[in-house]
């Protein structure tokens, strides 16, 4: 691997860095003191920061010679309501707060690029380096754009980079179009007639609409989808009732739509509707279905993931940028960002299962914890992205 010596060198105090961070998590738009150390730290190496962007969000501006060309690179920074059950040093020092998906990581590689960028400027341009709060489920990506964060800081391009473990360390995968879904919330409301359950012709039972419903719903998909997109539909709540000899008035279903595309959300949304009303009425029930779109799918221009897969492989070797898994139906708030400027999304491996370097769980989970070895590439995929893009004439 090509890692970059001078980042190399400073692994260790790029990992206290990112240890600090994940023993004081801040969930979305609380992310005070996390925002504070970026801002401190990127005013120290001498770039141009502007705090309170998204509440939280934090911007450093690094500029070099005389070109007007501009490129934005985008690290999230908050953590999940998650109860920490790690038993290291650097554990949640916050109850019920965790860096559980390795934003403290992504952060910090980014660190670690604006300092070498810093005491190098070998690039002719702009770089706005975006420390974005409340990727998780609070869009945060959503409020910078809508603040302005284009207008007030031009870019051409926007590239992202998350952690994957899984993956192997060294390897990276850059995939053109998708690569995470888009996904919505809905919550259905049955109205039914409560009644006594040993009499259960004198009521309307929302439960057992509702079982039919669960089931009708996944006719969507299976019916109403073209068999070459994907789709998912899963109702993850089912709430009814309080006694066990009472049939209640109502029954709620909450639940979550995935997509690639921004299309078949909205025929997902339409089907929903005409499936909840028509097995509302089959049982003599009311529906009131609450839809909610939520982050639309992260989709990499194509021009912009061939350049990133360039880069990449100069670091690790084009046999370690992986161009063949499959995108994820997981979420990305840095899609808002990708509607706005063209750019790439890419995973760098956080290490196998088997690997003692990696980690053994996927994100999201309480023993996760982000791998401090990949911070070094992290770092040096930001730099060598930056100088190819902003090429010094």
């Amino acid at each position: 691997m090509k890692i970059i010596d001078a980042i190399r060198d400073r692994q260790g105090d790029l990992a206290a860095i990112r240890r600090d961070i994940h023993a004081h998590p801040e969930t979305a738009f609380a992310e005070l003191r996390t925002a504070e150390v970026i801002a401190r730290h990127l005013e120290r190496i001498g770039l141009e920061v502007h705090r309170g962007i998204a509440k939280t969000g934090v911007i450093g501006v690094l500029r070099a010679g005389n070109g007007s060309r501009g490129i934005g690179l985008r690290a999230d920074m908050d953590a999940l309501p998650i109860q920490e059950n790690n038993a290291f040093a650097h554990r949640s020092r916050n109850p019920g707060r965790m860096h559980a998906c390795g934003h403290d990581g992504h952060t910090t590689m980014l660190l670690g690029a604006a300092e070498y960028l810093a005491a190098t400027r070998r690039f002719d341009g702009t770089v706005v380096f975006i420390f974005q709060p409340a990727e998780e489920g609070e869009g945060g990506g959503r409020v910078m754009v809508e603040e302005g964060l284009f207008e007030r800081f031009p870019v051409e391009s926007v590239f992202g980079m998350h952690n994957w473990p899984g993956l192997a360390v060294g390897q990276f995968a850059v995939m053109p179009g998708p690569m995470m879904a888009g996904a919505d919330e809905f919550e259905v409301t049955i109205i039914g007639h409560g009644a006594h359950a040993a009499m259960p012709h004198q009521g309307v039972d929302p439960v057992l609409a509702g079982s039919a419903l669960v089931q009708a719903l996944q006719s969507i998909v299976s019916r109403n989808v073209h068999p070459v997109d994907s789709a998912v539909v899963s109702v993850t709540q089912f709430h009814a009732g309080e006694a066990y000899n009472v049939i209640p008035d109502q029954a709620v279903l909450r639940g979550t739509v995935r997509a690639f595309k921004t299309e078949v959300q909205a025929l997902c949304e339409q089907g929903m509707k005409r499936v909840c009303e028509g097995i509302a009425a089959g049982f003599g029930a009311r529906v009131d279905l609450d839809y909610k779109r939520g982050y639309p799918p992260t989709i990499n221009s194509v021009a912009e993931a061939a350049l990133c897969r360039e880069v990449a492989g100069d670091l690790v070797g084009m046999h370690n940028v992986r161009t063949d898994l499959l995108p994820s139906m997981g979420a990305e708030d840095f899609s808002f960002m990708l509607k706005a400027k063209p750019g790439c999304y890419v995973w760098i491996g956080n290490g196998e299962a088997a690997d003692p370097r990696g980690s053994s769980c996927m994100l999201h989970n309480a023993h996760y914890d982000f791998n401090d070895e990949i911070i070094p590439l992290g770092s040096s995929y930001w730099v060598r992205l930056v100088e190819r893009v902003l090429a010094d004439a």
